[in-house]
């Protein structure tokens, strides 16, 4: 570092001459290897379990998958011999429960394929019961109350309809098995187990009114899933220089620079070539464990990028999108790059959701299977079993909106939500103007009361059009029919997609009962199923009216209409989980099964938890970069700025523009001082709520907050008055812009 040199100076000379690190992947090998000849080779799936388990014994396992049912425990020897056999020929020393606590990330003990025989010699071995079960410290989890300090008991137990996967690391090579997570009573400690339960519980529901309208013989309906992540991605030594980043995942300070996104010209754009380096690295790994990435692009903010997956049932897809996000951030690394998840890393520009495009699918050994109960068929009958879905959909959201807004309520997130390129903190429906008319018009009896007359009176006994996307994106909506699938826009581009997802399913599940029962009640004075079903439908369209909305969602008269309709704007994660605690919530989840009362009020203090100490960590880290790095740097470019007017002042000069600027950044510095008291009195009074939740929660979301905008506010406007080798941060400008 030269004298006149600074860490940020030297930064920018280090990124500016970082050589490209080539991805070592096979395309870019010197006889290129396809894609499909090592696409899942680190997953023991169903293609390995066909070719080296007995026949027997696979037709079980699969059976058992297929199903959604339970291990047999006669077949386990035998697969965990052949687990380890596979294992051991690639390489693998150790193995692990894989599993997702209430963390938002995923946890792992790694135990070594490894014993003592009678001789004390070495020998591998992995058996059934290290398979099926092991069992981890519980207590050292977020239980929110179900389990205390001193009861450390829990079990962490096989997910056989996950595969099982390798994972490489600094070459080492573990052996990971999906798991869930239980307590020693059976409490869900985990993300997955409740979304495994709430899978169940919409099978049987959907199960009950296919059946009824004549669609006999499914075995299970599942829900499919295709997540979408954002991301940005920025060079390695700037995140390191930024204790906000490196502390909160977000800038807590920073002045816009003059460019931001409104040139509109990084959206879909050339992938600069180091990032584009990267991405192909992180999709050759994820390919070796069968994730299917398929799309990868610019977004609309600087550095910021999006991948995405073909559609697969949910509950792999929730595992694979950990996968995703793990992958995604050890793999920048050797870019010497960091890969940035939090909601809105940045101020000013875009920030990162995850979109879950949603839909259920028939499991059945007969002609529906395969079905997508959210794709139009080709006869009146095919149709109505279409909107009869669709109609639960839209009533178990209507009555579940402010549950849906919960599952999405985290510290990033309400940063993001209501900005200008996110969904508001309002749930609503966007149904395209197709479905809205053919919707209007059920209400309305324009069709009539003969179901195949109204199909056809609507021009809906065939609908292939609505696959071929006849409805327009509407990127204000948190909840959009876009052909086929819902997406749900709203979820953060950090968080597991269990939760939210479970809580999709089972209002959702919840409304299918309701609308079964409205049906078997209408069957007793309507001869014809069909005629039955539309007379339900239109009923639950009607009823639902309020929760569809096909206009500008960022606009303040949605806000003032979704009021006169009744829809919650619950704007800060707060308010918004505390809908957990609801009547209606409870009842939801007691009667479905999916959660008990402990296990739901375990998830709104973890939740309140997390939103607290995610608040605290921010604050307490502006408080620390203000007092050691910001006011620091202030005070030396006064004394510049002084020693530099006393200079002019002695040579005589009768013009010294450093008095004015001094006096400038000097009244600034002294309100900085201010906001930063301020702000330390405000963590001094959340430590005192800290025993009341909900209070503390009140009171950063309002003083808290208000202390941070504040000092932000100074602070920005105090890097744009200061010379630039005085600021001790990267800026936005080079972060966002590097050379």
């Amino acid at each position: 570092m030269t004298a006149t040199s600074t860490p940020r100076s030297e930064a920018l000379r280090a990124i500016a001459t970082r050589v490209l690190v080539t991805p070592d992947v096979p395309a870019m090998a010197k006889d290129p290897i396809p894609t499909s000849a090592y696409f899942g080779i680190n997953t023991f799936g169903a293609r390995q379990m066909r070719d080296k388990l007995p026949k027997d014994v696979y037709e079980k396992l699969t059976e058992s998958i297929r199903l959604g049912q339970k291990l047999d425990r006669e077949i386990a020897p035998t697969v965990a011999k052949v687990v380890k056999e596979w294992a051991l020929s690639r390489g693998v020393t150790h193995f692990c429960h894989w599993f997702q606590p209430q963390t938002g990330l995923t946890a792992e003990k790694h135990d070594a394929f490894l014993t003592l025989d009678g001789s004390k010699g070495a020998v591998e071995s992995f058996t059934a019961e290290q398979l099926i079960q092991s069992e981890p410290d519980a207590s050292s989890f977020p239980s929110g109350g179900l389990r205390a300090t001193w009861e450390a008991r829990g079990y962490t137990a096989w997910n056989p309809a996950s595969p099982l996967f390798i994972m490489e690391a600094a070459g080492t090579k573990t052996l990971c098995i999906p798991s869930v997570f239980i307590g020693y009573n059976g409490e869900a400690l985990d993300e997955v187990t409740p979304l495994f339960r709430s899978s169940e519980v919409l099978s049987d529901a959907a199960r009950g009114l296919l059946d009824l309208i004549g669609d006999k013989g499914a075995l299970r309906v599942y829900t499919t899933m295709g997540t979408e992540q954002e991301f940005f991605m920025i060079d390695r030594t700037h995140f390191a220089m930024r204790p906000d980043l490196v502390m909160g995942g977000r800038t807590l300070l920073g002045a816009p620079p003059p460019r931001g996104q409104q040139l509109e010209d990084h959206y879909f754009g050339g992938i600069p070539e180091r990032v584009q380096a990267c991405m192909a690295e992180v999709e050759y790994e994820l390919y070796k464990l069968a994730v299917p990435i398929v799309t990868r692009h610019n977004e609309v903010a600087p550095c910021q990028f999006e991948m995405a997956p073909m559609y697969e049932e949910t509950d792999i897809a929730t595992d694979h999108n950990q996968l995703v996000m793990s992958v995604l951030k050890d793999v920048a690394l050797r870019h010497g790059l960091q890969a940035l998840l939090h909601e809105k890393p940045f101020a000013g520009i875009n920030g990162s959701g995850k979109h879950c495009n949603w839909s259920l699918s028939i499991a059945s050994d007969n002609a529906l299977n395969g079905i997508n109960l959210l794709k139009p068929g080709k006869t009146p009958h095919q149709n109505l079993r279409f909107l009869l879905f669709l109609a639960a959909i839209l009533k178990g959201v209507h009555k579940h909106q402010g549950l849906l807004r919960a599952g999405i309520g985290t510290s990033g997130n309400e940063h993001r939500l209501g900005a200008n390129e996110a969904p508001p903190a309002i749930i609503s429906v966007f149904m395209g103007a197709a479905l809205t008319k053919m919707i209007e018009d059920i209400i309305a009896g324009r069709a009539g009361t003969s179901a195949e007359q109204a199909m056809l009176k609507l021009g809906v006994a065939k609908l292939p059009e609505i696959e071929q996307d006849n409805t327009d994106r509407n990127r204000t909506s948190p909840f959009a029919f876009t052909g086929s699938k819902f997406e749900f826009r709203a979820v953060g581009s950090s968080q597991s997609i269990a939760f939210p997802v479970m809580l999709l399913n089972a209002v959702v599940a919840e409304a299918i009962g309701e609308l079964t029962k409205a049906l078997e009640a209408e069957l007793k004075k309507t001869p014809s199923v069909d005629d039955a079903a539309l007379k339900v439908v239109r009923a639950a369209f009607k009823e639902t009216s309020a929760i569809r909305f096909e206009g500008n969602g960022y606009s303040e008269a949605w806000v003032k209409e979704a009021k006169k309709r009744g829809l919650l704007n619950l704007r800060r994660a707060p308010e918004a989980l505390a809908q957990l605690e609801t009547p209606h919530a409870k009842k939801l989840f007691t009667t479905t099964r999916i959660l008990t009362a402990a296990e739901l009020e375990s998830r709104y203090h973890i939740r309140v938890e997390r939103y607290l100490k995610d608040v605290l960590i921010e604050m307490e880290t502006m408080a620390e970069m203000l007092d050691t790095q910001v006011l620091p740097a202030a005070y030396r470019y006064l004394g510049v700025l002084a020693e530099g007017a006393a200079k002019s002042k002695q040579a005589g000069i009768k013009v010294i523009p450093q008095v004015a600027a001094a006096e400038a950044v000097g009244k600034l510095v002294t309100q900085l001082q201010a906001k930063s008291a301020a702000l330390k009195a405000a963590i001094t009074k959340a430590g005192t709520l800290h025993d009341t939740p909900a209070k503390c929660a009140q009171f950063l979301t309002s003083t808290g907050a208000g202390a941070m905008d504040a000092a932000r506010a100074v602070s920005d406007k105090l890097e744009l008055s200061m010379g630039d080798e005085f600021w001790p941060l990267p800026r936005y400008r080079e972060i966002l812009f590097p050379v």
